[in-house]
């Protein structure tokens, strides 16, 4: 396991910042971490002293550490659990005591469980301070938050994301959001609908200024829009254009390293000029395609007409679980759905 840390120095100079521009791809906290490494091997970043990413175990895993123990944003998936376990030991000797998944996606669960059982619960002993055992949903083990929906999906008894029980969120959500305080920071837990699916939150840690996104941004391709759980462009656009906001720039001081860093789902830890890079892309695809659209072409002709043209060296895939054709699609569905309504 590696332990990469990223420090003032190996950010940018100023004169590279301030000549920076919104087209640059190169992002500003890539030149002080290294591309994941591939099996069994993990990657730890630390985003600020108290704050850590564990990346190469599915989605990135965001680790807040404090004097109540560790706050963990998506598990990581199920086959890298005891891995992912490993490091956040590494890194504490106190207890996970609550994880909050950003989405259903296997590869943000489905390390739910072990790192669930291994941790304790927020809340004290089971029965304890006048506690009814119901509140203690999950037997004493760290608590599971989700957005309502995600706990809809995996507990479903058929589709793709039925998953064992195990596995569930332990409370869930509704509405806008979820606000908490632990381990001496205040914590948004906020719900972005119909992004990259209806079950999608983002998470805000206000002292530590770090913002994770789950699969919303995926600095390692173009956005995962799950039309059919409930996805679409537009609220993926929407979703960017809230996160912009929250995040504050390394400004006017630029070569400082005071700034909001924001953790994809899965790529490298961006601030602000990587995730207005990202969100002008996607704005850019979503125009092309309904350009075209509006001027009638069929979903084929779309895909032939080449909309990701520019952009597929740096976003695109030929092969795998999501390529540009499949992204394209996705935003010609969600558009034509959107207009029929």
């Amino acid at each position: 396991m590696k332990l990469r840390l990223i420090p003032a120095a190996l950010l940018l100079t100023s004169a590279a910042l301030a000549a920076r521009v919104v087209s640059v791809a190169m992002p500003v906290v890539l030149l002080a971490q290294a591309a994941q490494p591939s099996g069994g091997d993990l990657e730890v970043i630390r985003v600020r002293p108290n704050f850590y990413v564990i990346a190469g175990a599915g989605a990135n895993v965001a680790v807040q550490l404090g004097p109540i123990g560790a706050i963990v944003v998506d598990a990581g998936s199920r086959q890298m659990s005891d891995q992912v376990m490993a490091a956040v030991k590494r890194l504490t000797d106190g207890s996970v005591r609550y994880i909050i998944d950003t989405s259903a996606d296997a590869d943000h669960t489905g390390g739910n469980e072990k790192l669930a059982r291994a941790g304790k619960t927020i809340l004290g002993n089971t029965g304890s301070a006048g506690f009814s055992e119901d509140v203690y949903t999950n037997g004493g083990a760290a608590s599971v938050l989700a957005h309502e929906n995600v706990l809809r999906r995996m507990s479903a008894t058929v589709g793709r994301d039925s998953a064992p029980e195990v596995l569930w969120p332990t409370k869930t959500y509704a509405g806008r959001g979820y606000p908490m305080s632990l381990n001496g920071d205040s914590i948004q837990v906020i719900h972005m609908p119909a992004a990259h699916s209806d079950g999608d939150s983002v998470v805000f840690f206000h002292r530590a200024d770090v913002i994770v996104t789950g699969d919303i941004l995926d600095t390692t391709r173009f956005p995962v829009i799950d039309v059919a759980r409930g996805g679409g462009i537009d609220g993926e656009i929407e979703a960017l254009n809230r996160i912009v906001e929250m995040t504050v720039p390394p400004f006017p001081l630029a070569f400082q390293e005071d700034r909001t860093y924001v953790v994809p789902g899965h790529g490298f830890v961006c601030d602000f000029y990587d995730l207005v890079e990202y969100r002008s892309v996607v704005l850019i695809m979503r125009d092309r395609v309904r350009d075209l659209i509006d001027r009638g072409l069929t979903l084929q002709q779309v895909k032939a007409a080449d909309p990701a043209q520019g952009f597929k060296t740096r976003y695109g895939a030929e092969t795998g679980p999501w390529t540009t054709d499949m992204f394209v699609e996705a935003v010609f569905e969600s558009l034509v759905a959107r207009s029929k309504r």
